[in-house]
């Protein structure tokens, strides 16, 4: 195999552990977010803790538009400003409001990697080499989320 494809496939996955990590570390700020801007359960659940999905889900369904349209390799350069832009937002966000703004644009970034990076992956690979190169991205993904919950702890 080709040690650039076998670079690209590794540096693109890592929008898998972005994508893992992003949705499982917010678990670990749940309570005290909701003691600090001292907000109900239902705004807490439905607003500030699952904007990252409900961006999630649109990046999942119309993430495919702009990898068409433009290309995977810029879609990605535009998702890891999604995930940057996301990231300082919120841990500079001033109030429930624009953090979960921030974190709704960091899930259309997660739900847009999903589609773009595996895809991305599977044209570069070799038809030999595609499954594992793809399952990094997974490998990636998990990883994350494990790596958020030992920040967590």
């Amino acid at each position: 195999m080709n040690r650039k494809i076998a670079y690209w496939s590794v540096v693109v996955a890592a929008s898998g552990f972005l994508f893992g990590f992003e949705t499982a570390v917010i678990s670990g700020a749940d309570q005290p977010l909701q003691r600090l801007w001292n907000a109900g359960d239902l705004f807490h659940g439905l607003f500030i803790m699952s904007s990252a999905l409900w961006g999630t889900v649109i990046g999942a369904l119309f993430g495919n538009i702009p990898a068409e349209r433009f290309g995977r390799k810029l879609s990605l350069i535009v998702i890891g400003v999604l995930y940057l832009v996301s990231a300082l937002g919120s841990a500079f966000a001033t109030d429930p409001y624009m953090f979960s703004f921030m974190r709704f644009i960091g899930g259309l970034g997660v739900g847009a990697s999903s589609i773009v990076a595996p895809a991305f992956i599977s044209e570069i690979a070799p038809a030999r080499y595609r499954g594992r190169l793809v399952a990094l991205y997974q490998f990636q993904l998990v990883f994350g989320i494990l790596v958020a919950f030992f920040s967590n702890y």
